[in-house]
């Protein structure tokens, strides 16, 4: 299966910014992907409050993401959004910009 990593908001309303992640993933499956979504479980272990840890994520993250096929891009981009947009970008990765009606 082709894996799609799934670049949406974190922070701010952390409830629903997790819950819309979850759905994107349960779309992405739906559509026969694998999603990758580091900021559903990263942030199981990491504080993403704390400066470090934060970007330890988002490095991690930019990792799993290099491995996929796919970034599809929900919502409008916070800042750590532009850094793995960017990345896909310069690494000539497909970036799709999504909506969910989920």
């Amino acid at each position: 299966m082709r894996k799609v990593y799934v670049c949406s908001p974190y922070r701010g309303n952390v409830e629903r910014n997790v819950c819309n992640a979850r759905r994107y993933c349960r779309m992405a499956v739906d559509e026969g992907f694998v999603p990758v979504a580091p900021h559903i479980y990263f942030t199981q272990f990491l504080d993403d409050s704390v400066e470090k840890e934060r970007k330890a994520g988002i490095e991690a993250g930019i990792q799993l993401m290099l491995e996929c096929d796919e970034v599809w891009v929900f919502g409008e981009p916070t800042e750590g959004m532009r850094q793995e947009i960017e990345c896909a970008e310069s690494h000539g990765m497909k970036i799709v910009m999504r909506t969910c009606n989920c």
